[in-house]
């Protein structure tokens, strides 16, 4: 059985990096969220009592790239040097995908990163149009968040 990275005879630990050395790396990860129609169009719109849906979602997916670390027990703080987030809207499956670029020169990865970016955007669209998208009972039976997942990732010596 192969042994396992996070965890020794004194516990759980952050995996030692410090003698690796620093690469490029970049990711991009992608996920969707599934809305009612009418919820599409007030976003597209700007009528969403909250405010402007998409720019906030924006803010929130970088604020939580920056904060990955603080939320993933193992995860080591990165320092990252791009994060770009934004959004598709397609009105034909009343879906937004949020896309999250994240790159950085370290030792280690910036998946979790990217993923936590996309999620954190993706809760925030929710959060911002939850009254609007309620049944009469309170409950969500359009609002689906899915396909959350890592599309690009590259990794590279530093020039």
């Amino acid at each position: 059985m192969e042994q396992l990275t996070h965890v020794d005879e004194n516990g759980v630990k952050i995996v030692d990096i410090s003698k690796k050395n620093d690469v490029y790396r970049e990711c991009t990860a992608k996920g969707l969220i599934k809305l009612k129609s009418s919820t599409i169009k007030a976003i597209v719109k700007n009528e969403i009592a909250k405010g402007d849906v998409l720019t906030t979602a924006q803010v929130a997916g970088t604020m939580a790239v920056k904060n990955t670390s603080n939320m993933i027990p193992m995860c080591h703080p990165v320092p990252i040097t791009s994060v770009k987030v934004r959004f598709d809207i397609n009105e034909k499956e009343n879906t937004v995908e949020a896309v999250c670029n994240v790159k950085s020169t370290y030792k280690t990865g910036i998946e979790m990163e990217s993923l936590t970016g996309v999620s954190v955007a993706l809760l925030t669209i929710w959060d911002m149009v939850k009254a609007v998208e309620k049944d009469e009972n309170g409950q969500y039976p359009d609002t689906n968040i899915f396909n959350i997942r890592v599309v690009e990732k590259i990794k590279r010596d530093v020039e």
